[in-house]
């Protein structure tokens, strides 16, 4: 467990007003979760495409508002109402992209530009943090990435994230407004809401015959626990010297994701056989992303406290206590997909 209530300065969110975007989300519930265990008063916007109310219920002093980042007039009204902003609410999993890419854009570039112009414009929030992805990297050209590192986005995705970066960054210079630009590398844990490369994994080890199939095997990734990610996140909105700055989120250590398969199937006590299938190959994949943490261990104090083997296994005990059901924003082949990998 992510220990909390010992470090003095997070207690200082006690009774702060924290607006989070997509809180009902994987990450965002945990970083709710998280908010109202210091004792912070929360509000979510979310419009449940694919968060999950459940994974916030049960949390004092947090209230769900169901709405779009994209309804001006709804965050312009809740915007005026908090001191704190953490914006997560997107549109997250790299293949819809490929097919639905007005939708990336509406959300994620100008549901952002909506999200940071009305906090401008109200006056009253001292701190807004963008959540980004490292995903805006692209495939490393040096390892581990540094914050420096050079922005080569592969899928729409992670485009319109970075452009999203880049409108946050000119809008913090042109109105002197305080922001702070996250990018988690790969997080997994609990509050499964997309069909990422952990519970797909786990899930064919559960209810498959011996067999994990797979697309690229040998494609690297930095997995960090998700609610050490979320620790991040929320040790964001006090420091003051992290104001304008980007800060990576990761672990600092690459695994492939074939090795990733056979640690999933040890840790569950299975032996399976690992088969590639052509058609999982994503037409411009990321081959390696390895994060360089050392920024937000001397900016933030932070470093990930849950070890990989420790972390999976908590996520392989809740996935086997939990119904998984992936919801599904658009019609038609994404859809469809959600509905072959429903377990």
């Amino acid at each position: 467990m992510i220990q909390l209530q010992h470090e003095t300065s997070l207690n200082k969110l006690a009774e702060r007003r924290i607006l989070v975007t997509g809180g009902a989300g994987f990450l965002g519930s945990e970083v709710v979760r998280q908010l109202s265990l210091l004792g912070a008063h929360v509000t979510i916007v979310d419009n449940l495409s694919s968060g999950k109310p459940e994974y916030i219920n049960n949390l004092e002093n947090v209230r769900l508002l169901k709405g779009d980042i994209r309804d001006l007039d709804l965050v312009a009204k809740v915007v005026k109402d908090h001191d704190l902003l953490i914006h997560m609410a997107a549109l997250p999993f790299i293949p819809d992209s490929y097919h639905y890419p007005e939708d990336f854009f509406g959300v994620n570039v100008m549901g952002t530009v909506t999200v940071v112009w009305e906090a401008i414009k109200a006056e009253v929030v001292e701190r807004l943090v963008h959540v980004s992805s490292s995903e805006v990297y692209g495939t490393a050209k040096y390892v581990p990435m540094d914050e420096k590192h050079p922005t080569l986005p592969h899928s729409t995705y992670a485009v319109s994230k970075l452009a999203a970066d880049r409108a946050v960054f000119t809008l913090h210079k042109e109105h002197s407004f305080p922001v702070v630009l996250v990018r988690p590398f790969n997080s997994y844990g609990p509050n499964i809401t997309q069909p990422y490369i952990i519970p797909e994994i786990a899930l064919q080890l559960m209810y498959g015959n011996g067999y994990i199939r797979l697309g690229n095997v040998e494609s690297v990734r930095d997995f960090t626990y998700m609610a050490d990610t979320a620790k991040g996140i929320i040790k964001t909105l006090l420091t003051k010297q992290v104001i304008g700055e980007v800060i990576n989120l990761g672990s600092g250590q690459g695994i492939k994701i074939g090795d990733l398969a056979f640690l999933l199937a040890k840790i569950a006590g299975k032996k399976v056989a690992l088969e590639v299938d052509s058609s999982r190959f994503r037409p411009y994949d990321v081959e390696k992303l390895v994060c360089d943490n050392k920024k937000a261990l001397r900016l933030l104090n932070w470093k990930p406290e849950v070890s990989l083997e420790e972390g999976l296994r908590r996520t392989l005990e809740w996935i086997s206590r939990n119904t998984i059901r992936f919801k599904a924003p658009f019609k038609g082949w994404s859809a469809a997909y959600r509905q072959n990998m429903t377990y």
